[in-house]
């Protein structure tokens, strides 16, 4: 079978017939790893090429990820980015897993016969079971991009973004039944620049989280870490719901500030779409609908923005007013189907049409 177009296995339990337990015994610590997404690839490299080391304790016996699934333009069905990263890197794609839920009886009777000492999960996207939970002796360790016990949840960066934060970070915590709720192990803080967005911390955190994870599987594996580990404060919890792509609206009623932040935190998916009124050269009014990409917070001029509801070209941008006195910039859109493009480009594809904000 060609690594290229891989069948993954879906559960443990059938690997051309053999049982896990049949595997060669070994002095290394087995490791399961569980991710889904791009930004769980970091992990799974700095898991894959510690375990190589001459000195590592560990191997990586299995990998468990979501199932295949339609993405990109094309709407093709393809591994996770996981998976596919796994068979780049030469894993065997027999040791690929790809349960619908980590519920599954025949997924777990597969995963108790590989007699895992440690699981590791990085967005993996599956809700672990307590059955789950009791099988690896060292526990189930979780890589979560925030300073927990804050944003806890789905969506841990978009949510501190979204807050306007200044500062976050990436824990590492053991995983119990109660959401990001486990004990601390470590943790490391970063500092947010006011125009990062969403994805690109997002990578970074979890590139921090791999090293903060290499450098504490020892302790991890020789039992230390749980006695260094220390609880969360649940009094202080904050909680990062999963975004909603009716939550992508913004309007021009809230300060820049606020929808400034929202442009960050809602890039990639679903991103941040507004309404504009165009009126041309009789008066005829359409609405349009954009995605708002790239922006900034600016100082408002009263000598470019005579009336609240105007939209103006100014310095390479979109000048549009908002509550409380304050002025967006905006310096990348994209119309629907379309590429995207800075503000330039697209006012001159207006063409001479005014722009208003929409009613």
């Amino acid at each position: 079978m060609s690594p290229a177009t891989p069948s993954l296995r879906r559960f443990f339990s059938c690997v051309n017939g053999a049982s896990f337990a049949t595997a060669p015994a070994t002095k290394k610590k087995n490791l399961v790893f569980l991710g889904s997404p791009q930004v769980s690839v970091s992990v799974l490299d700095a898991l894959l090429d510690s375990s190589s080391a001459p000195s590592s304790n560990f191997g990586v016996a299995a990998i468990v990820t979501q199932p295949a699934s339609r993405r990109g333009r094309g709407r093709k069905t393809m591994p996770s980015p996981v998976a596919q990263r796994a068979l780049e890197k030469g894993f065997p794609h027999e040791l690929i897993f790809t349960p619908e839920r980590a519920s599954e009886e025949s997924f777990l009777f597969g995963l108790k016969d590989l007699n895992p000492d440690l699981c590791i999960t990085a967005a993996y996207g599956n809700i672990l079971p307590h059955k789950f939970l009791e099988i690896p002796p060292y526990g189930t360790v979780n890589v979560h991009p925030s300073l927990l016990p804050l944003y806890r949840g789905a969506a841990p960066v978009q949510r501190a973004l979204e807050d306007g934060v200044k500062e976050t970070g990436v824990s590492l915590s053991y995983t119990v039944r109660a959401l990001d709720a486990g004990p601390i192990i470590a943790s490391e803080k970063v500092e947010v620049d006011d125009y990062i967005k969403a994805p690109d911390l997002l990578s970074a955190l979890f590139d921090r989280g791999a090293k903060l994870l290499v450098h504490e599987i020892p302790s991890i594996l020789d039992g230390s870490a749980k006695f260094k580990a220390y609880a969360q404060d649940n009094s202080k919890a904050t909680f990062a719901p999963k975004l909603k792509a009716e939550e992508s609206w913004v309007s021009f009623e809230q300060d820049a500030k606020h929808i400034h932040n929202k442009v960050r935190a809602f890039a990639g998916w679903p991103g941040t779409r507004a309404r504009f009124q165009v009126f041309d050269g009789n008066g005829n009014r359409n609405t349009m609908e954009t995605k708002i990409i790239t922006t900034r917070v600016c100082k408002p001029s009263n000598d470019v923005l005579v009336d609240e509801d105007d939209i103006v070209f100014d310095g390479g941008s979109l000048l549009i007013p908002c509550a409380e006195s304050t002025c967006l910039e905006v310096l990348e859109l994209q119309l629907p189907g379309k590429r995207v493009m800075n503000s330039a480009e697209f006012w001159n594809g207006l063409r001479g049409q005014e722009l208003k904000k929409s009613i």
